[in-house]
C-alpha cells in the first residue's frame, strides 16, 4: 500500500475485485447448472452466490449500516449455512430444490449489497475493516468450493460436460521423487502476529517438539498411484485403516474419484473434458483413507501438520493456484522442496483441533471454525482452485477422512534413520 493510499479505497476495491471474480467464476455456466446439488455436500452455484451476499448483509449491513434496507428477509433464513447464533437454516442436503429464488434474483441480491457495502466501506473503522476482509476471505474459500462443486456436478454427469474447454491441458513432465532430510527439535507453528490477514484456528503461535524426518520433495503423481493400484492397492486390507476399508468397500472405491476405465485405459474427467490420466501431474480427489493406504504401501506415511509448515514456512507462497487458467494440478521440475502451494492440498495425519490456547472470534463469528473441531483431518498448501494470496503457510484446511471432491493430494513422510 502507498503512503498516499486511502485505506477505506483500497479495501472497498480488494472487497468489488473479489467479488467480480466469484461472478466470473460461474460465467461458463448455463442457467441450467446453477440449481444443481448431486450431492448433500456440494451446493449449488447459486447457493454460493447468495451465501457470500448473505455473509456480508448478515454481520456487516444489518449491524453496522443504519439506513440498510434488507433485499429479502426470507434470504436470512434461506442462505445461513449454519450458524445458529443467527438463526435457523434451511436444511443442506435440500438446496438443490431451491428453483426460487430466481438466478437474476440472487445476481440482483449480490447488487444490492454490493451498493451498500461500497457506502459502509466510506466509512473508514477498524471493526469494519477487520470484518470485511474476514467476509473477503470467505467469499474466496467459496470461490473454490464453486470449482470443486461445479466440478462435482458436470463430472458425475454422464455425458461429463467441459466447464471450459479453453483451460490450459498441456501435460507436463514431473521429476523423479526424492525425500528430503528436515532437522528436528523445537519449533513453532501457527500464524505470526501483525504480518497480515489470518483465521483464528491458525493461532496461536505455539511451540512444538519435531523429530528428525524426511519429507518427499514432490506431491505422488497419477502415475505412482496408478502403480499402487495395479499392485491391488484397493485389495489389500492390510495397508489400509478399519474405517478406510470399510468406506472403500461400500463406495465402491477402485480409483482417485472423476477416473474411469475404458477400454483397459485410465481417463479422468478434468474442468475442461476428459482424457486420459496424465501420469506426471499430480493426484488428486484422493480421501485421507486412500492417502493413508498408498502411504503405507510405499513404506511411508503421511506428515504432521507440525511437519508440513515447519518444511514449507520458508518457501515462497507461489505455485498453481486458481489463476494459472488450468484448475488442474499440473506437473513440475523444479529443484528442491517444491509444489507445497497450490496444485492439490495435501492430506496430513492430523486430526483438526484447536491449538494450545486457542480463542474463536467472540460472538457469532466464533462459530466460523471452532464449532469444527472434532473428526476432521486437517490439509496444507491449497490447490489449483484456491486463490492466489489466500494461503500460507499457517493456513490449515479440514475435511472429513472420507471427502474426495476436493482437490486433495499426498505428499510423503518417513521418519529419519
Amino acid at each position: 500500500m502507498s503512503e498516499s493510499a486511502n485505506p477505506a479505497d483500497e479495501l472497498a476495491e480488494q472487497y468489488a475485485t473479489v467479488r467480480k471474480e466469484t461472478e466470473r467464476l460461474c460465467r461458463p455456466l448455463a442457467v441450467d447448472d446453477y440449481g444443481i446439488q448431486p450431492m448433500p455436500d456440494a451446493s449449488p452455484p447459486k447457493w454460493h452466490l447468495a451465501h457470500t451476499t448473505w455473509f456480508f448483509e448478515t454481520f456487516l449491513l444489518k449491524p453496522f449500516h443504519d439506513g440498510y434496507t434488507p433485499f429479502d428477509d426470507a434470504f436470512e433464513f434461506l442462505f445461513n449455512s449454519y450458524y445458529n447464533g443467527v438463526g435457523e437454516q434451511y436444511p443442506r442436503p435440500r438446496r438443490g430444490l431451491l428453483s426460487r429464488p430466481t438466478v437474476e434474483k440472487v445476481f440482483d441480491y449480490r447488487a444490492h449489497v454490493d451498493a451498500a457495502m461500497q457506502d459502509l466501506l466510506a466509512r473508514e473503522d477498524e471493526m469494519l475493516g477487520s470484518r470485511t476482509v474476514l467476509g473477503i476471505n470467505h467469499e474466496q474459500q467459496h470461490q473454490e468450493l464453486i470449482v470443486t462443486d461445479i466440478k462435482y456436478n458436470l463430472g458425475t454427469n454422464p455425458l461429463r460436460p467441459a466447464y471450459d474447454s479453453e483451460l490450459d491441458g498441456r501435460p507436463g513432465e514431473a521429476r523423479p521423487a526424492s525425500f528430503l532430510s528436515i532437522p528436528g527439535g523445537l519449533v513453532e507453528i501457527g500464524a505470526r502476529g501483525g504480518e497480515g490477514f489470518t483465521f483464528d484456528n491458525e493461532t496461536p503461535r505455539h511451540k512444538v517438539w519435531l523429530g528428525e524426518f524426511a519429507l518427499a520433495d514432490r506431491p505422488v503423481t497419477c502415475g505412482e498411484y496408478l502403480a499402487f493400484m495395479d499392485d491391488g492397492g484397493y485389495r489389500n486390507p492390510s495397508l489400509w485403516l478399519s474405517e478406510g476399508w470399510t468406506a472403500a468397500r461400500q463406495r465402491g472405491w477402485n480409483a482417485p474419484l472423476y477416473w474411469y476405465e475404458q477400454d483397459g485405459e485410465w481417463f479422468e474427467y478434468r474442468l475442461n473434458g476428459s482424457g486420459p490420466v496424465d501420469g506426471n501431474a499430480p493426484v488428486c480427489h484422493v480421501s485421507f483413507f486412500e492417502a493413508d493406504a498408498f502411504a503405507r504401501w510405499a513404506g511411508a506415511r503421511l506428515p504432521t501438520e507440525a511437519e508440513w509448515e515447519t518444511a514449507a514456512s520458508s518457501h515462497e507462497v507461489a505455485g498453481n493456484f486458481s489463476d494459472s487458467g488450468r484448475l488442474h494440478p499440473a506437473s513440475s521440475l523444479d529443484d528442491g522442496l517444491a509444489q507445497v502451494f497450490g496444485d492439490v492440498w495435501e492430506w496430513t495425519a492430523s486430526a483438526y483441533g484447536p491449538y494450545p490456547g486457542f480463542k474463536p472470534l467472540p460472538g457469532t463469528l466464533g462459530e466460523y471454525n471452532g464449532k469444527f473441531m472434532a473428526n476432521q483431518i486437517v490439509l496444507r498448501g491449497g490447490s489449483c482452485a484456491t486463490p492466489p494470496g489466500h494461503v500460507r503457510a499457517s493456513y490449515r484446511n479440514f475435511f472429513y477422512a472420507p471427502d474426495r471432491w476436493q482437490f486433495s493430494g499426498i505428499r510423503l513422510a518417513k521418519d529419519a534413520k
